[in-house]
């Protein structure tokens, strides 16, 4: 874990990694579990280009009162958890179900999740902080840290929302690993990383050094804040999601302001939003098997399985243990439990 004298926060960045003054970070880069080379900021890891974007995000994003902030660790359901905000936010502009004549019109049929709520800090990526289509919120993601947030989202004052989505260690390695071997391996790739071994990326994970990560500082920033400010932080877990889908987004909403009518519950609203943003569904549109999202990445690189218990296809016994003591130690006293679900 990085302290306050590991990094430079005022020192500007290139998004050419080579021009990358030296003192930025002290100590310089590691290969690490990304796409790209990790720098250290402000406690975390990133590729250089992303924290170019990040300290512009801070720097100049104004937070509002109807804004809701979706944030996670890279491969927690972000996609997932995208769809369904965005679909519940508009659902009555945009009917979910299959037999509503105005169904073939949702935008999340034609337009990518991560275009519809757009992450705030890749403005290389997303050069702009708004979705292409009005919704009654502002709806944005993020990877940041909470102690890295601008503090316009943290202030007390400012009643904006956060949504924080965390997954299963175990997965959550596993799904990181795949998909950053996947953009290693994109033609849009310049950088001509070659894939990461389960092995050493196991060994960056389990340093932290992964993108956003340490893994364990990451989910335990929003989980505290969650805990002392409930009504500013929901705190989800994936397979929680996964397990009881009417629940949870029963609950999402109500956080959100826009809580499900009776009659919404018994026209089958949660449903038709379920079925939906489910999984399958998504990765089947031929917006998600044929599409590119910005920079050439395909759009398919973001669905995988969306399993829960998969690591046990990949991961080792003694990998399996180590994982599980480095996080009981990471957690211990915070109240955080994360359980070894299996399909």
């Amino acid at each position: 874990m990085a302290t306050s004298s590991d990094t430079n926060n005022d020192t500007n960045i290139s998004h050419n990694d080579a021009a990358i003054s030296l003192d930025f970070p002290k100590g310089g880069g590691r290969p690490g579990l990304g796409h790209d080379v990790q720098y250290q900021y402000q406690g975390f890891w990133c590729f250089a280009a992303g924290i170019e974007d990040i300290k512009d995000f801070q720097h100049n994003f104004k937070a509002l009162d109807t804004d809701i902030v979706i944030a996670s660790v890279p491969k927690s359901g972000t996609t997932w958890l995208k769809a369904l905000t965005f679909a519940i936010v508009n659902r009555s502009r945009y009917p979910c179900s299959s037999v509503s004549k105005n169904y073939l019109h949702h935008p999340l049929l034609t337009v990518s999740p991560h275009d519809l709520v757009p992450f705030i800090e890749f403005k290389h990526l997303t050069p702009e902080y708004s979705s292409p289509v009005d919704s009654p919120c502002k709806l944005i993601a993020t990877h940041i840290p909470y102690p890295s947030l601008p503090e316009s989202i943290k202030t007390s004052t400012i009643n904006c929302k956060i949504i924080y989505m965390c997954r299963n260690p175990l997965d959550n390695f596993i799904s990181l690993w795949v998909f950053m071997n996947k953009l290693r391996a994109m033609p849009a790739n310049t950088e001509n990383n070659p894939s990461l071994p389960i092995e050493e990326a196991f060994e960056f994970f389990c340093d932290g050094v992964s993108e956003f990560g340490p893994f364990w500082d990451h989910v335990l920033g929003y989980w505290k804040e969650s805990l002392d400010n409930p009504h500013k932080v929901l705190f989800m877990k994936y397979e929680d999601l996964k397990k009881d889908p009417k629940t949870h987004l029963k609950r999402l909403a109500e956080f959100m302001g826009c809580s499900f009518t009776l009659e919404e519950e018994s026209q089958g609203v949660i449903e038709d939003i379920t079925n939906l943003c489910s999984f399958e569904h998504l990765k089947n549109l031929d917006l998600n098997k044929d599409g590119t999202w910005r920079k050439g990445i395909e759009n398919k690189v973001y669905y995988r399985k969306g399993a829960v218990g998969d690591w046990k296809n990949y991961l080792t016994p003694q990998m399996v243990k180590r994982l599980d003591c480095l996080m009981e130690e990471k957690f211990q006293g915070s109240g955080l439990v994360f359980e070894t679900y299996l399909p």
